[in-house]
């Protein structure tokens, strides 16, 4: 059975994930370069960098840049579409989808660790609502 999580812990679990991010040694991705990334590991492709950049509902250039990243990590790649070679498609790697699995794993961690932890002895911001 899933456990049900509410905002404040949600909130516990991107904090403890961001954090162990952060500590590992590995890829440190900025917001958009992780949400360029999860966008094409976890949503149906192909992925262009025009459509990448309508789905998040930023620049093609942006998407470029947070693309030039994932390359150089080897996360993603980009090959010019045969069907249209004015066109980029954007393709997922062994790298990136070990990537993925670490992510998974640590957020599950995450979870556990937020999960286990009393709403009253969470840090103050996990657990203050915006007004």
């Amino acid at each position: 059975m899933a456990m049900q999580t509410n905002p404040d812990q949600q909130v516990g679990i991107l904090r403890e994930t961001v954090v162990a991010l952060v500590r590992r040694d590995g890829p440190d991705l900025s917001a958009r370069q992780l949400g360029v990334f999860l966008t094409v590991y976890l949503t149906d492709g192909p992925h262009t960098v025009r459509g990448l950049a309508a789905e998040l509902n930023v620049s093609k250039p942006a998407i470029t840049r947070a693309l030039d990243r994932l390359g150089e990590l080897d996360l993603a790649r980009r090959k010019v579409d045969p069907m249209d070679r004015r066109s980029v498609i954007v393709q997922r790697t062994l790298k990136g989808t070990g990537f993925l699995r670490d992510l998974r794993q640590i957020m599950s961690e995450a979870e556990a660790l937020v999960g286990d932890t009393p709403a009253e002895q969470m840090p103050a911001e996990a657990t203050r609502r915006a007004g």
